[in-house]
This record gives C-alpha cells, sequence and structure tokens, in this order.
C-alpha cells in the first residue's frame, strides 16, 4: 500500500485474535488469525440484540463513517436499541488477516501466497467473533454488494441465529459480467511492471496498476446518467483533461494511497466464486430453503447487478420483499442515497418486529 497500515486502521477499531486459526474452504488451515471490529451500542442481558453490518470490497470496520446516514436514533442502525457489529472482512486489509499479514512460517507479508477466501469463510469468521462478544441472536444482517454476499450466506449457515437479512444490490450469484470484469480489473494490475507475480515490496506497490483497476470498478459503480449529470464533457482545466478522466484518476490515486493490489485479487476472485448454491445442491432450492424474513433491495440504475437479479432472488426467497432504491447513481446509490435506504430498512425491521408478536 501507498500508506502505512496501522495509519489505515481507525483508532476506535478492537482485535480478536484466534491463534489455532481457521479451516478454510480451500482445506487449508490458516493461523493465526486476527479480526479487526468495531461496535456501537450495548449488548443487552439476553445477547439477542446485534445487528451484523457487512462492508463492500475495499470496505473497511468503519461503519459509522462510509455508512454514517443509517446510524442515529430511529435509523436504520440505532445504537441506542442495537448492539451494531462490523468486521474487516477475511483477506482485507484494514486490520484482519489478508495478504499484508505476516506470515510466520516465512516471516514476511503473505502476498500471493495468501490462501484463496470465500464468502462462506468470511461469514464463518464473523460468528466466531460473535459468539466471543456473547452475541446469542442477530436480529437483522445487512449489506451491500460483497457485504450482500454475506447477508445471504448468513442465514444459510446459521440459520438458527439470524433472524432477518437485507442484501442490497446484490446476486446469489457472481454473473459472467461481474466475473469479466473483476478479471479486466485484476488483469490491469498484473500488467503493472512493479506486480512481478505479486511480490513487490510495501514501499513500492504496483499503484499505476491499481489506479486501473479502481478506474475501471468506478465506471460500473455509477451510471451513465450519473456521470453526464456530474460531468458532462466539461474540460476539468487547461490540460486538456475532461473533468470524467480527471476525476477517474483521483479515485485511482486514492485508492493506492489506502488499498493493498494483492488484497484487491484476493477478494475479487473471491466475489468471483459466490454461489449460494455452491454444494448445496439446485440454485433455485437453495434460496426457496431461506426461512427469514428478506430485505431485498434494487437500484433501477445500477450496471454491475442489475434489477432483474435482485427480482429473481426476492421470487425465490420464500419470505422476501424486493423495495427499489431510485437513484440514478448507480451501484454507488446504497453508499450515497442512506436517507431512503435508512427508511426501508427501519420500515422492514417494524415488519418483521409486528410478525414476531
Amino acid at each position: 500500500m501507498g500508506a502505512d497500515l496501522e495509519n489505515l486502521v481507525s483508532p476506535e477499531t478492537r482485535f480478536f485474535d484466534l491463534p489455532d486459526g481457521v479451516e478454510l474452504e480451500a482445506g487449508r488451515r490458516l493461523a493465526p488469525v486476527r479480526v479487526a471490529y468495531r461496535t456501537w451500542g450495548v449488548l443487552n442481558e439476553a445477547g439477542d440484540n446485534a445487528v451484523v453490518v457487512c462492508h463492500a470490497l475495499t470496505g473497511s470496520a468503519d461503519a459509522d463513517r462510509w455508512w454514517a446516514g443509517m446510524f442515529g436514533p430511529g435509523r436504520a442502525l440505532d445504537p441506542d436499541r442495537d448492539f451494531v457489529v462490523c468486521a474487516n472482512l477475511l483477506g482485507s486489509c484494514y486490520g484482519t488477516t489478508g495478504p499484508t499479514a505476516i506470515d510466520p512460517a516465512s516471516g514476511r507479508r503473505y502476498g500471493p501466497d495468501f490462501p484463496p477466501v470465500t464468502v462462506r469463510d468470511m461469514v464463518r469468521l464473523q460468528f466466531a467473533l460473535l459468539q466471543h462478544l456473547g452475541v446469542r441472536r442477530v436480529q437483522l444482517a445487512l449489506g451491500g454488494s460483497l457485504g450482500g454476499m454475506l447477508a445471504l450466506e448468513w442465514p444459510l449457515l446459521y440459520p438458527a441465529l439470524v433472524r432477518a437479512v437485507a442484501p442490497i444490490a446484490v446476486s446469489g450469484r457472481h454473473s459472467a459480467w461481474c466475473i469479466g470484469l473483476s478479471e479486466a480489473q485484476r488483469q490491469a494490475i498484473c500488467a503493472d511492471p512493479l506486480w512481478r507475480d505479486g511480490r513487490y515490496a510495501p514501499e513500492s506497490p504496483p499503484a499505476a496498476g491499481l489506479a486501473v483497476a479502481r478506474m475501471i470498478a468506478m465506471c460500473t459503480y455509477r451510471s451513465r446518467a450519473s456521470f453526464d449529470q456530474r460531468f458532462d464533457r466539461r474540460p476539468q482545466d487547461e490540460t486538456g483533461l475532461f473533468a470524467v478522466e480527471s476525476y477517474l484518476r483521483h479515485q485511482g490515486r486514492k485508492l493506492v494511497d489506502r488499498f493493498d493490489a494483492c488484497t484487491y485479487m484476493k477478494l475479487t476472485e473471491a466475489m468471483d466464486a459466490h454461489d449460494v448454491a455452491r454444494g448445496r445442491g439446485g440454485y433455485e432450492e437453495t434460496l426457496r430453503g431461506v426461512r427469514q424474513p428478506a430485505l431485498v433491495v434494487s437500484i433501477p440504475s445500477d450496471v454491475l447487478y442489475p434489477p432483474e437479479e435482485q427480482e429473481e432472488l426476492a421470487r425465490l426467497l420464500p419470505h422476501a420483499e424486493l423495495r427499489r432504491l431510485d437513484s440514478p447513481h448507480g451501484h454507488d446509490s446504497f453508499l450515497i442515497d442512506t436517507d431512503a435506504l435508512s427508511e426501508m430498512v427501519v420500515e422492514f425491521r417494524r415488519r418483521v418486529e409486528l410478525e414476531k408478536e
């Protein structure tokens, strides 16, 4: 990374260590393992007021920063009522064990030798954290994009623990479209001369490749209408750059300063492997087996996970309701239009509570 990892982890972050590590789906035991996490609110005596927030690809445990509009009295995540937990994902670079962590066998960063991880591995590690914290019931597991994948896996892995889920802007399995876009981004990193099969000095990361990968991604996180509305064909300055070119270059540089290229590779590969039916039987059968109430949120302007994917989820999940977040901003709308999203989640949770009574 272009910045020191310790400076990227917020001072409010806490850590949970598993000296014996975890068994991964790939058949390898990863040990030791550290989980970086944050909490808001207080766990009640019954241990049943937990809400699990799952972050997206380049997110962190700091949900109150990247999802600030969801927090507060009467909002989707209310620390006066909820014990909110957000953990940095396995394989990430904000404090949880990932490619930037030290491999005890070699004494150097794992880098490309970090084993493949899956969405299910991530959820199982979060479950271990919840056990450590004393959680006995999760009222809601929610997240968008990669976080939405975790939200879908929670009721399948731990049906007795989870009361309700809210997968946002996501599908039940990664499409060829998404896999292709992920591969284009990974190849942008691999084309950087500093990549060298993933071996690079921390002070000399493959910045150009990671920046280009981010630029590709940003074109899928927004929509054509959003770009036209914000940039049109306006020049940025006397250099001759269009405003949209300047924006994409800026976004690329920002990610280089806060993320790791090998981490980006590993996490996008985990997303590509996402398929709720893998090893469980038929796709429709697997989704129909989810008994929990589900709030499926679709974004009509999303070109990465288009509305038909959420419509399919809502049709196959037996107790699902589909809500549309109308916004011109594409996939990233769940991070931008949080007032509307929070209201949807609040209404959903109210209905779930009424049904329970």
